[in-house]
């Protein structure tokens, strides 16, 4: 398996599959792909499996947005990630997706594998150590390692202006802030 980025303002992530080789996404986010890529259910209900059949193949995930896409290696012993509920792009076979916690539009990954993220606009990672904090519009938080502990607050009006979300990050682990913020179908 191989992965490649093409383009840099919204980028398409494209893998490339030896035959029997796999990568699951949601149903429906594939841009393009070859004839020898086979689609199948996958395990959970939202996903779908990709499979080179017997040959090579290639399939592709186009980003929504500008921005950028990150690849996340997940394993055992690790707590995985929480990404925005529309972040997760592809991951290989082992990686789960699944509601995470807490006040925001959050999803799990863990498993064992790699994962592709897609964040809007230029990403600052932060590393917080613990019991470093840092807070946040909940729109720019794109990716957290799931040991960060979030909370959500609401700000009430300073100023004249109506209240407003603010997360509350707190370490041990690294924080992927996106200067585009999320649209707000998906959460505050």
């Amino acid at each position: 398996m191989r992965d490649e980025l093409l383009g840099t303002t919204q980028p398409v992530l494209s893998i490339s599959l030896d035959p029997g080789e796999s990568v699951v996404a949601e149903v429906g986010e594939f841009a393009w792909m070859t004839d020898s890529i086979e689609m199948a259910a996958g395990e959970a209900s939202r996903l779908v499996v990709y499979t080179a059949t017997d040959e090579p193949g290639v399939v592709a995930f186009a980003s929504k947005r500008p921005g950028c896409i990150l690849g996340v290696d997940v394993g055992p012993g690790q707590e995985g990630y929480l990404v925005r509920e529309s972040s997760f792009l592809a991951g290989t076979p082992g990686v789960r997706v699944s509601p995470g916690e807490g006040g925001l539009a959050l999803r799990r990954i863990c498993g064992s594998g790699r994962a592709w993220v897609e964040l809007g606009g230029d990403v600052v990672r932060r590393e917080l150590a613990a019991g470093q904090s840092l807070r946040a519009h909940p729109r720019h938080i794109g990716m957290v390692d799931a040991t960060v502990a979030i909370q959500v607050a609401v700000v009430h009006g300073t100023s004249g202006y109506d209240a407003h979300p603010c997360a509350v990050l707190s370490g041990p682990g690294a924080v992927w802030l996106q200067s585009t913020a999320q649209q707000s179908g998906a959460g505050p």
